[in-house]
């Protein structure tokens, strides 16, 4: 078994490109133990954040460590971190086993252990096809298996999920929530809060490279208010009576959004004003809305 994981700690982390500040004065951690997700739309700056984690840019200021030691200071980099943040950074004509072997020899670690980590994804019947004829899906798995080649303390992926199925989606989701399970610290980022939220613990959120909400999914979770879904044939009536009977609503494109009440109080006001419904149900969770509220409604798609 791998020895704990490590505290991913970002403080007060700075990056500029000419002039552009793709990540401003950013602070959170990552605790060992637990699955957190790096949130936000596209271009929020959480590559970048990523990318000043792993050694691969300077900071213009601040730092990006685990447990207060910088990625190009570990003692044994690839056991200590695995990091996935490409899916198509492999050599076309070479298998994945011969990838993994080549890397492995470099870092001293055994060989055989290529194969383990490829095992380990889901990946024996294709290891010794060239990765040219992968799928992106394929290729995640392959980006995997390279980050657990190391059998690390630590994983580090940007966008994990990018490609894969349903059933993927499941699998890496109990992968990651099995290695977390045993100790470590898992990292993975996404622009889409849907596709993560039956994995994480832990939610880290960016917007235009600031941190606006960090915690545990169920504070995310914890803001929603109740509401209710309703519409009718006849919407002008239908806003009439919910007016009347003192109802907090909004008009969206599904009906009325009515808040703060249960679906028999709406239903008892329509019977009340002899209104149609044909639709009528609790709104399912809001955290998809509080996601994009926290991000400006974003780009998240």
């Amino acid at each position: 078994m791998t020895s704990p994981g490590v505290t991913i700690d970002i403080s007060h982390l700075s990056k500029t490109f000419g002039g552009f500040n793709a990540v401003n004065d950013l602070s959170f951690t990552v605790q060992p133990g637990r699955v957190t997700g790096f949130l936000g739309p596209n271009g929020a700056g959480k590559t970048t954040t990523l990318r000043a984690l792993l050694g691969l840019v300077t900071p213009s200021s601040g730092s990006a460590t685990f447990d207060g030691t910088a990625y190009r200071d570990l003692r044994a980099p690839l056991t200590t971190v695995g990091a996935a943040l490409e899916a198509s950074s492999f050599h076309p004509g070479r298998s994945a086993r011969h990838h993994l072997e080549i890397y492995a020899q470099a870092a001293g670690i055994p060989t055989a252990r290529a194969r383990e980590a490829l095992a380990l994804v889901g990946m024996e019947g294709f290891m010794d096809k060239r990765v040219g004829g992968y799928s992106l899906g394929m290729r995640q798995r392959l980006g995997l298996a390279f980050a657990l080649l190391g059998d690390p303390r630590v994983l580090v992926l940007d966008e994990p999920v990018n490609g894969l199925d349903p059933e993927g989606i499941k699998w890496i989701r109990n992968l990651l929530r099995g290695l977390a399970a045993e100790g470590r610290t898992i990292l993975i980022s996404s622009h889409l809060l849907s596709e993560v939220q039956q994995t994480v613990d832990d939610v880290v959120i960016i917007s235009k490279g600031e941190l606006v909400h960090t915690g545990t999914l169920a504070d995310l979770d914890a803001g929603d208010e109740l509401s209710v879904v309703v519409d009718s044939p006849d919407r002008p009536a239908l806003a009439r009576a919910l007016g009347e009977a003192g109802f907090t609503f909004t008009e969206m494109r599904s009906g009325f959004v009515v808040t703060g009440v249960e679906p028999s109080d709406v239903g008892h006001a329509a019977f009340v004003g002899g209104i149609e419904l044909h639709a009528l149900h609790r709104r399912e969770s809001g955290l998809e809305d509080r996601f994009l509220s926290l991000v400006g409604g974003g780009d998240v798609a």
